[in-house]
């Protein structure tokens, strides 16, 4: 089987109201230094067979069509480790 990692984002123009209050409560917490934090979502699709260029295309348009949503957010696919 072959996994694929799918990680999507807000694009940087849009407001991260998580990421912010993740933010917000990071020195309460005794972190100090971090200039900003934006929170995503990431999946791992595993598929039968082996990694391939038409089974990345497809986990692409997976991406695009329900796992994100293009009007408000960035995603980047990535081939993962093969699972045994």
């Amino acid at each position: 089987m072959a996994r694929y990692l799918v990680d999507v984002m807000p694009k940087p123009e849009i407001l991260d109201p998580q990421g912010k209050a993740v933010h917000g409560a990071l020195p309460r917490l005794g972190f100090e230094g971090v200039v900003d934090v934006r929170q995503g979502k990431r999946f791992e699709i595993e598929v039968e067979g082996e990694a391939t260029e038409a089974r990345l295309a497809e986990v692409r348009r997976m991406a695009e069509t329900l796992l994100s949503n293009p009007v408000i957010e960035d995603y980047a696919v990535r081939v993962g480790e093969t699972v045994a």
